[in-house]
């Protein structure tokens, strides 16, 4: 019989009921350090006190309106993320799928707009994840996600990660835009490399294309600046965010430049639950904690004792794990072939940790952006048990020589 609950999901056998900063507590009593941050999310650490005040402040006032009518949060919101971005206006939804649908639909829409329908192309990078609707499926053009939903949306073509004489080559008379993750996350936390990202930007200028940046796992301090794209000094025209911007609350958004956001006119893109009065509250006071001075820079030094712990934890430990990559606190440890990921964050779960798997045999850890060097020293000593333990059982498996 199925369960009531859509089996979608493999899930571990672990129910949080309450969390406080970097840490979360089952409802059996076990304590975690949480590493993963609800998949780079809960941006500020469990039960903020700043987030749960302002969210149950607003939800005593007004949750939902609808966008029949202002919404003052969203209008506060939208301007501050205007004025410590590339952007000129913003459009807010619920979900990084729903902002990545809509930056493609901004990306076609501007060139129909500028008379050329036929630019609706946009190339996109082996080993993305844009999302799971069907545009965004297509878009990250991983077989294994695809299979079973019929024919891709057309309209994205792939090119090897980090290649630039492969996106040269993919340009032709279709192409509107180049869309890629600064670091692709579910793809193997893969940092895509900073001179890449301006070839990129001088790619786009030289052919007349829009460059489109997925920041929904990057984005929101993860990178140690607001936005992982502001490391290479270069501006998108379009860009998605998600995931943190809302500290764990649903919410979405689309950044843009005036030649692109004009296009989106009434009628053209909508929702009904994006940028509602308690999101968009929810947003304001992520924002309140990431621009508070300091803040930033305390996430790019935590996140650089991070990676030299890490590298260290890989030097220990070189028949388990042979390296460290990404940025930030948006990290992975590469396993070797004979260990899977999962089987590494299962270990790392019977130590206390909780972390993520992402492609590519890797372990991701996206730690909240409020976790200090102490939280690091513990989360390298748990893993370091896990290592230890699963160095022993290789061993032991070892054939006899």
């Amino acid at each position: 019989m199925i369960p009531a609950l859509m089996p979608t999901y493999n899930r571990a056998d672990l129910a949080f009921e309450r969390g406080e900063g970097a840490w979360l507590w089952t409802t059996d009593g076990r304590r975690f350090l949480d590493f993963g941050s609800g998949i780079a999310t809960t941006s500020i650490g469990h039960a903020h006190p700043h987030l749960v005040r302002t969210i149950a402040e607003q939800a005593a006032k007004v949750m939902h309106t609808s966008n029949l009518y202002r919404v003052p949060q969203a209008e506060r919101l939208a301007q501050r993320l205007v004025d410590t971005s590339f952007a000129d206006s913003v459009f807010f939804a619920n979900s990084g799928a729903e902002a990545n649908e809509g930056m493609i639909k901004a990306v076609r829409k501007y060139h129909a707009e500028n008379g050329h329908p036929e630019k609706f192309h946009t190339i996109c990078f082996e080993g993305a994840f844009h999302g799971r609707t069907l545009a965004t499926l297509s878009a990250t053009g991983n077989e294994k996600y695809l299979a079973g939903f019929g024919p891709p949306v057309q309209g994205f073509d792939h090119v090897p990660f980090g290649n630039m004489n492969a996106v040269r080559d993919a340009i032709g008379p279709q192409t509107a835009a180049i869309m890629i993750e600064p670091i692709q996350g579910e793809g193997g936390v893969r940092p895509a490399d900073l001179r890449f990202l301006k070839e990129l930007r001088a790619v786009c200028d030289e052919f007349g294309l829009l460059l489109a940046l997925d920041e929904v796992q990057t984005g929101m301090g993860r990178s140690g600046k607001l936005w992982a794209h502001q490391w290479a000094g270069i501006e998108p025209d379009v860009m998605s965010s998600a995931k943190g911007i809302g500290g764990g609350f649903p919410l979405g958004a689309i950044l843009a430049k005036e030649h692109v956001a004009k296009h989106l006119k009434p009628g053209t893109h909508g929702t009904t639950y994006g940028g509602n009065p308690l999101a968009c509250a929810a947003g304001n006071a992520v924002l309140d904690v990431v621009l508070a001075d300091g803040f930033l820079q305390q996430v790019d030094s935590t996140a650089r004792y991070l990676w030299d712990s890490l590298n260290a934890l890989v030097s220990r430990h070189p028949q388990v794990v042979t390296g460290v990559r990404g940025a930030g606190l948006l990290l992975g440890l590469q396993c070797v072939p004979e260990i899977t990921n999962g089987d590494m964050q299962a270990a790392a779960v019977a130590e206390g940790l909780l972390t993520v798997a992402a492609g590519q045999n890797v372990l991701r850890v996206a730690p909240p952006l409020i976790i200090t060097r102490e939280h690091v020293d513990e989360a390298v000593a748990a893993l370091d048990r896990a290592f230890t333990k699963a160095a022993a059982a290789l061993r032991e498996k070892a054939p006899a020589k």
